[in-house]
């Protein structure tokens, strides 16, 4: 037995299935009286089904036997919520050195919460981590959750029924069940965290102020103002009520359950405040005071530990340096934030990590009138992240659209593959701003952007996301996408009432990549009944995906022609709101130059607000026919197939990692021909062809990154290069080929061979695979690649290793 020092990466904040939070971490012998507290509260019933005898006390022995580990061939994981211990998994390695028996206990007050899911979870890993293969588990046949919770962690399993007793044996070797099984319990855990934020069925506001235009008394207003649907409870040292309301001197004054604590003091007093909240059993926290990580490394330090005591204590954390959050349900009516005023209830979800452009931007929303479902301004994002909004937007069915207001990317491999998942279903719109310089903002802990600006918008195009320039573009076209079909196709066709307007949406449209056809101008004495007719010819004619009608009252003619058209807006404003709302095509405006959701354009929900079928006004036709662009470039991702990750053979996983884990503990370079040999890719020996260029390198906020371009000055110049995320599909490789603009030279141009793309494409999928599988290959370059009609050769290639900043792996436990 070899003793391995105390393995702190093991340690984990992770988020439970009912949304609430525990540290998980390796046991330590300082732990005997923890343990001996923990089973203290574990009930008869439980013990006996953990060690099939009743044992109402553990012994000192005992106590010693479990807390002593090598974190080897013996270990054991525990969750602790606060100062307790609430569950304990271990595993004891067997006579056979590939298997180990594996066992856990969880308190009965916290079983049904996913704790014994997530810590086998984890031990699994740490398992593998160790050299083992399987898991042994014997279960009595009436503990059911026991054999739950083994038969649920989509491992391949083999089940014997021996003497009265069920034995489990655990394949570790992750499938795509077992991966799937994480991700979709990912999924509900961290969905279910922030309803739990955002529903809450009470608030406090700890630095509620009588002082005028404060933050706690703008807080509290704010939420009284919203009319929430809970009790409110203000929390101040001395007064007795601040705005009318009841105040307490601190929050374990507060007679009633808090699901929500909102504060506003002084950074110097949160972390007291902090302690409160976990000591009351507050569930989140929306944290608006300032003076953290975006003050320096004493600020950061602070803001560390602000997360570390509410995650291990249940709760999540909005913020610090936050603006707020808000929930437009009308059985909510939550506006815990700085903005004075509730947006619309509408279908879009808003994440915005700056507080300052987030007033500005609700005004914005509320100005067009376009509807909200809910709102985060993350601020310094220390908790709390797009990441999990986007879990939660996913599964809410009052979200249809997403708009992301981004100015950094924290888990860049988890945020990836969850836009691609919920791009599938709702549209993404995302503002990723520091374009010049790639930058990341003060109180912000992730690292900037290595790639080029163009690189950085077909990340976003291949995880299905819309990359707008500015907010501007943002709200033009979320508007379209929350109440409009998406499009079939890139046809469109034009309605007007002025030539000129007419042929500058044609030009727009051609610029934009759409195909526009006959313009139908109704001319300045159109009524309501043309457009009635031009819009229904326009819909039912099957060469017609999509139709921009365009109004404005004639400016020549005569005051009384121009009258006459702004006398006649209202009933064209109908006609088009009458054809829209039976329509199976998006139907955008222009009318009367108004931006937004005119009311005169609406299709009132129950409750008021615009709702499916609304029309979007545009202020001009270009705007509207760059919405529609990006809709129908949307529509296309959404309908084209995907692909898969081809399972090739020759790929030795397992060696590659044991070769660059033995390379980074010598301190050596490595050998980038012995790791791609893992990969099944050879390096050596000559080619003619055509010459290419490929690299992997390890992007700190997108993670592992693919780009490919011809070998040769001309591309290099031109940075004619595409870039996609690993790993790489077989449709996604194929396409990566065709991506640059050289490509037609890789397809017989001007009668030369075409050469052998499907191999090319092999090894683009391979070399994707590994910079996937080890994010310690911090950048490979394979240079030159010769590719010609019969095969392709990789003449160079050269290797750098550096340690991850962070869990990267899709296949690791979760965490926070």
């Amino acid at each position: 037995m070899t003793d391995h020092p105390y393995p702190d990466h093991w340690e984990a904040d992770v988020v439970l299935s009912d949304g609430g939070t525990a540290h998980l971490r390796p046991i330590k012998a300082e732990d005997a009286e923890l343990l001996r507290a923990f089973y203290s509260r574990v009930s008869a019933e439980s013990i006996y089904y953990r060690f099939f005898s009743p044992r109402p006390h553990l012994s000192e022995k005992e106590i010693r036997h479990f807390t002593t580990v090598d974190y080897s061939d013996r270990v054991a994981l525990i969750a602790t919520i606060g100062q307790q211990m609430v569950g304990v998994v271990r595993y004891d390695r067997t006579k056979d050195p590939d298997q180990a028996e594996v066992a856990f206990l969880v308190e009965d007050a916290h079983q049904g919460r996913g704790v014994g899911s997530v810590l086998l979870e984890h031990l699994a890993a740490a398992a593998r981590e160790r050299g083992l293969a399987r898991f042994e588990a014997n279960v009595l046949p009436d503990n059911r959750k026991m054999t739950k919770v083994f038969k649920e962690a989509g491992y391949a399993a083999v089940q014997r029924f021996e003497d009265g007793i069920i034995q489990l044996t655990l394949d570790l070797s992750p499938t795509e069940t077992s991966v799937e099984v994480m991700a979709a319990r990912e999924h509900r855990a961290e969905s279910r965290s922030i309803r739990r934020l955002l529903h809450p069925a009470s608030v406090a506001v700890i630095g509620a102020s009588r002082v005028s235009h404060s933050v706690g008394q703008t807080v509290l207003r704010n939420l009284l103002g919203a009319d929430f649907t809970g009790p409110v409870y203000p929390v101040h040292p001395e007064a007795h009520a601040v705005a009318g309301v009841r105040a307490y001197r601190a929050v374990a004054e507060i007679p009633d359950e808090v699901d929500l604590a909102v504060v506003a003091v002084p950074s110097s007093a949160v972390q007291d405040v902090i302690a409160q909240c976990a000591a009351k059993g507050v569930h989140g926290l929306v944290v608006v005071s300032s003076g953290f990580a975006e003050m320096g490394e004493t600020g950061r330090s602070a803001q560390q530990d602000l997360v570390r005591v509410a995650r291990a204590n249940g709760m999540r954390v909005v913020g610090p340096n936050c603006l707020g959050i808000a929930n437009t349900d009308p059985a909510v009516r939550l506006n815990a934030s700085l903005a004075p005023v509730l947006p619309y209830r509408g279908p879009v979800g808003f994440f915005s990590q700056s507080g300052a452009l987030g007033i500005a931007i609700l005004q914005r929303t509320a100005e067009r009138g376009l509807g909200l479902s809910t709102f985060i301004s993350a601020g310094n994002r220390a908790d709390v992240s797009g990441n999990d909004l986007l879990q939660y937007w996913e599964a809410d069915p009052s979200t249809t659209a997403v708009m992301l207001h981004l100015e950094s990317i924290g888990n860049p491999r988890k945020f990836t593959r969850l836009a691609r998942r919920v791009s599938l279903s709702k549209p993404i719109v995302a503002v990723k701003t520091g374009r010049s310089l790639q930058g990341v903002p003060l109180g912000h802990s992730v690292r900037r952007i290595e790639l080029p600006d163009h690189a950085v918008s077909a990340l976003f195009e291949q995880a299905g996301m819309l990359r707008v320039e500015d907010l501007g573009e943002m709200f033009d076209v979320a508007q379209l996408l929350a109440y409009q079909p998406l499009p079939a196709g890139n046809r469109v066709a034009i309605i007007d009432n002025a030539d000129s307007l007419g042929l500058l949406a044609q030009d727009s449209a051609a610029a934009h990549g759409l195909v526009a056809g006959p313009l139908a101008s109704l001319g300045p004495n159109a009524v309501a009944a043309d457009y009635t007719r031009a819009l229904t010819e326009a819909l039912e004619d099957k060469s017609c995906d999509a139709v921009i009608v365009m109004y404005t009252p004639p400016v020549l003619g005569g005051a009384e022609l121009m009258l006459s058209g702004v006398r006649e807006s209202e009933p064209v404003a109908e006609a088009i709101s009458a054809v829209a709302r039976e329509s199976s095509k998006p139907i955008l405006a222009t009318y009367l130059g108004q931006k937004g959701m005119p009311r005169a354009l609406r299709v009132l929900s129950p409750t008021g607000e615009p709702g499916p079928g609304s029309v979007p006004s545009y202020s001009a036709p270009d705007d509207a026919v760059r919405a529609l662009s990006y809709a129908s470039r949307y529509a296309s991702w959404r309908r084209r197939p995907h692909g898969h990750v081809p399972d090739l053979e020759g790929i030795d996983q397992e060696r590659a990692r044991d070769l660059v884990a033995g390379w980074l503990a010598r301190g050596e370079r490595g050998d980038a021909e012995e790791l791609l040999a893992c990969y099944g890719v050879s390096v050596g020996g000559q080619r003619g062809g055509v010459a290419v260029h490929i690299v992997t390198q390890e992007d700190p906020s997108f993670g592992a990154v693919v780009s490919f371009r011809l070998s040769d000055i001309a591309a290099a110049l031109l940075d004619d290069r595409a870039y996609r995320l690993a790993p790489l599909t077989d449709l996604e490789a194929a396409d990566m080929v065709r991506a640059i603009r050289m490509a037609p030279l890789l397809f017989g141009h001007q009668g030369a061979d075409k050469v052998a793309v499907e191999s090319l494409e092999e090894l683009l999928i391979r070399v994707a695979r590994l910079a996937s599988d080890l994010p310690e290959a911090a950048r490979l370059e394979l240079e030159p690649v010769m590719v010609d009609a019969t095969g392709v050769t990789v003449t160079d290639a050269r290797l750098t290793l550096a340690q991850p900043p962070g869990p990267r792996l899709p296949l690791e436990p979760r965490r926070m």
